[in-house]
């Protein structure tokens, strides 16, 4: 046996038939792992289905002649779960589920591996290999995946109502995978898309399979079978109502389709796709008859933060895609006759965002007609120019304590208004960037 550093996917299913051997069970691996091994994607997580006998005893004999630490086990659900380094490997018993309208907590029963092939999401995540490599197809899976189909093993009505989740499932398959949906799923997203709501599904279950489609390879279309499943207004109804808001100018689309192309054009960060997501969503609450939004970087940045808390993103991802939103027009705003202050001072208000804002910028301007995109490039330039000042004029020269001293001042908001004072001038070149140079402007400044 290989030690645990070495134990590669091949490895896995010669320890899996050796402990399926020794404890006299019979068992397949299912699902994800074997569509991707047939996709020629990495799939390091098997799920092994045990067709005759006992997944909880399976899962004690893997973890022994695999010599990792004894399984987690739910002997509720028949389900027990094995982690190695780089893998983690679930075992169930076939089983049949019910569930309660308003509960995802499943009644298990024993079943026929059929039956527990039938309780699956999609057809091509019921293909069985055995443990040998060798791949069964009991309904049709290999069809469906040969046309690149999501199809559900039983009546989609009944595949989503026993799992809600499982409509944000179709539709992140979809663009992870490059599949398209079987006519009859979207019908049926439609119909249940209420159930996708706690208490049944909850949150954190929801955003997951959000981060999941949005730094997917196709985020676009993730976003436009939201829409059409009627999903888009139950998770993002903020983005939701910016559906028909009409723009002018430079803009080829209404709100959300410009949307659209600017999560598109984003790389697959999911913090980046995020501030594409929400960047415009202040337009629907701020557009005028005159085709113009002011403020709204502003308004969106707010409406952002309650989208993303709600959605429960943590405090981090919140602030950096709050903090994009507010700030993307600068970028596109900008022109040459800027002075080095002026794109000192966006370097700063951006601060560790800068190189997230210029890729948002540069989506932005790619998801319109905007006749100069290469304005960026002489932007991105004269920042870099600036950023590699020494002495930095990005970093405060003094302290108000040094403002304190030098006037004489107590604590309180004219030593703030000072110090910010001092700053811009250092930005905009009027004082040198060094500590001596701007206390001496202090003194002698009385003005100020």
């Amino acid at each position: 046996m290989g030690t645990p550093e070495s134990i590669n996917n091949e490895e896995i299913l010669r320890l899996l038939k050796q402990a399926a051997i020794k404890a006299g069970v019979k068992a397949w691996v299912v699902g994800g792992y074997v569509r991707d091994k047939l996709l020629g994607r990495p799939h390091p997580n098997p799920d092994v289905v045990v067709e005759d006998g006992d997944a909880l005893a399976l899962a004690r004999s893997f973890a022994e002649v695999a010599g990792a630490s004894p399984p987690v086990t739910f002997e509720r659900y028949g389900t027990a779960q094995v982690t190695l380094p780089g893998h983690f490997v679930e075992f169930v018993t076939a089983r049949a589920e019910s569930y309660a309208p308003d509960s995802r907590k499943p009644d298990v029963r024993p079943a026929t591996l059929e039956e527990d092939l039938r309780r699956r999401d999609f057809t091509v995540n019921t293909l069985l290999m055995d443990l040998d490599g060798n791949v069964l197809d009991p309904l049709g899976g290999l069809a469906d995946l040969k046309a690149h189909l999501l199809r559900t093993p039983a009546d989609p009505l009944r595949t989503f109502a026993d799992d809600p989740l499982r409509m944000l499932r179709a539709i992140r398959f979809a663009a992870e995978l490059g599949f398209q949906l079987a006519p009859d799923l979207i019908p049926a997203i439609r119909e249940l898309k209420s159930r996708l709501a706690p208490p049944v599904i909850s949150i954190e279950r929801v955003t997951d399979e959000l981060r999941r489609m949005l730094v997917s390879a196709r985020p676009k279309l993730a976003l436009e079978l939201l829409d059409e499943g009627g999903l888009l207004e139950v998770i993002l109804p903020e983005i939701a109502a910016s559906k028909g808001v009409a723009q002018s100018g430079y803009h080829t689309h209404d709100v959300f389709g410009h949307t659209l192309l600017t999560v598109e054009a984003t790389p697959p960060d999911l913090l980046l796709r995020l501030a594409a997501l929400f960047h415009d969503v202040g337009k629907p609450l701020t557009a005028s008859g005159e085709g113009t939004f002011i403020g709204h970087e502003e308004v969106g940045a707010e409406i952002t933060r309650t989208a993303l808390e709600r959605l429960r993103f943590s405090q981090r991802e919140i602030e950096v895609v709050v903090g994009l939103v507010r700030l993307h027009l600068r970028p596109v705003f900008y022109r040459s006759e800027w002075s080095d202050g002026a794109v000192r001072r966006l370097a700063k208000d951006a601060g560790p965002l800068l190189g997230h804002l210029m890729a948002l910028a540069r989506a932005d301007i790619a998801a319109s007609a905007y006749p100069h995109p290469e304005k960026l490039d002489e932007l991105q330039a004269r920042l870099d120019t600036v950023m590699a000042e020494e002495p930095s004029r990005l970093e405060p020269a003094i302290s108000g304590e040094d403002i304190m001293r030098v006037r004489g001042l107590p604590s309180g908001p004219e030593v703030g208004r000072i110090k910010r004072r001092l700053e811009e001038l250092v930005l905009d070149g009027e004082i040198p960037p060094r500590k001596e140079a701007v206390i001496d402007y202090l003194a002698t400044h009385p003005e100020l």
